[in-house]
């Protein structure tokens, strides 16, 4: 669409509601051209045809701001450097001190080519990458208009793990977050999101993990009934590099997160993993979208769905292996325990595959709580809703497994236990 022609109302509003940030100008003006060539998501494209994106699309009213849940999850005991965020903004001066760390620091909001020349060329470089073949237009409107958000550039091994912690205090309601990550070559970071943002976030992650590098993710969505997310992450992985990531998501009215990997060099790891658990008004959509493009790598895709009271839940998953790619090993399994009649869970799994020395693997299954595993819990004690909580949490245990520390993974499994 040209750009002079007019824009959709829609589209219209949403650019009109927001303002173009003065830093990082040339990459915002690119993206913002292109998101009015690109327009908003629609139910009519392919990947968006089982999750309504009007919720994203539409001016958000202050009627529909609630505040985070006091149910936060806390990581404090596993000793974390915290990043703290209060209702969208970094929070400096609440932040745990990283000069002693391996690791150069800035504010996406302040940043600037003399603060940081690495992050002029990489700001929005993966989110463009990512656009294709699949447009992502609410990640396109957020590198336009990212209001804050933080840019690391890792250079050695983070001693501890950070802890980007999420606090919600006032009724701002419509945000949109953008993280840029960076590991040099032998370089690792293990990085926690946790906490409650706003009522409905958008939010943005650009990774490249270098030569020799390591990258640990965990990303705990606690959010209250009515919240609204969005996210993004876009990955890049270079030569014997390792990217390991976890969601778990136990509230939120809509949820849709994506994830796009591209393993660039040979050796490469991937491991993507969920775990969610939602009840009513709950949707919840993982779409995923991973490209081999080096030889002897590995990519695993391991998304657990629980569901009842009418919950709907959304499994979107590609393994794409370019020419060349030999001895890929992509392994890709979504399942969901259905706990009533009314829920609802939709998979799509995909393979397009064009070299010939690979073993690639997909496989999804649907259905409801285990009777015999139910009766041999009851037959020896255990209460019925007791029995049914052990068996979640045992269909579960696969996606938990993929945590890589764990300490974290027991503090996640230990949350789960109290959540049921």
């Amino acid at each position: 669409m040209p750009l002079s022609q007019k824009l959709p109302d829609d589209l219209n509003q949403r650019i009109s509601s927001l303002k173009l940030p003065k830093n990082n100008t040339k990459k915002r003006c690119e993206a913002l051209k292109r998101i009015k060539v690109m327009g908003l998501p629609s139910r009519r494209d392919e990947y968006w045809k089982y999750t309504n994106p009007s919720l994203f699309n539409n001016l958000f009213s202050d009627k529909n701001v609630v505040i985070g849940s006091d149910d936060k999850l806390n990581f404090d005991s596993i000793g974390c450097f915290k990043l703290i965020f209060t209702d969208g903004v970094f929070d400096q001066e609440s932040s745990d001190s990283l000069e002693s760390e391996e690791l150069e620091l800035v504010r996406i909001s302040d940043s600037s080519v003399d603060k940081a020349n690495w992050l002029e060329d990489f700001y929005g470089s993966l989110e463009e990458a990512g656009q294709n073949p699949v447009d992502r237009p609410l990640a396109k409107l957020n590198t336009a208009f990212a209001t804050d958000g933080l840019a690391l550039r890792v250079t050695g091994k983070i001693t501890k793990p950070i802890n980007i912690v999420y606090n919600e205090t006032s009724y701002r309601s419509d945000v949109n977050l953008h993280h840029c990550i960076k590991l040099e070559q032998g370089s690792s970071l293990t990085l926690i999101e946790s906490g409650s943002v706003s009522s409905r976030l958008n939010k943005v992650t650009e990774l490249e993990v270098a030569q020799d590098s390591s990258f640990h993710h965990v990303c705990a969505q606690t959010n209250n009934v009515d919240k609204i997310v969005s996210t993004h992450l876009f990955a890049r992985l270079w030569e014997n590099s390792v990217l390991k990531s976890f969601t778990l998501t136990t509230s939120g009215a809509l949820t849709r997160n994506e994830h796009v990997v591209e393993l660039k060099g040979n050796n490469g790891i991937s491991h993507l993993a969920a775990a969610c658990i939602g009840e009513g008004r709950f949707h919840h959509d993982d779409t995923v979208f991973v490209t081999h493009e080096g030889t002897h790598c590995e990519s695993r895709q391991v998304f657990k769905k629980v569901l009842k009271k009418g919950a709907f839940g959304i499994f979107q998953g590609k393994i794409l292996v370019k020419p060349g790619a030999q001895k890929t090993d992509g392994y890709q399994i979504s399942q969901s325990l259905l706990l009533d009649d009314d829920s609802q869970f939709l998979a799509k799994p995909e393979l397009e595959i064009y070299a010939d020395d690979v073993v690639c693997s997909h496989g999804s299954t649907s259905g409801a709580i285990d009777e015999e595993g139910l009766f041999y819990l009851r037959a020896r004690g255990v209460p019925e809703n007791t029995a049914k909580d052990l068996l979640i949490l045992a269909f579960l245990a696969e996606a938990l497994a993929e945590i890589e520390d764990t300490k974290i993974s027991e503090l996640l499994l230990t949350y789960l236990e109290r959540s049921l």
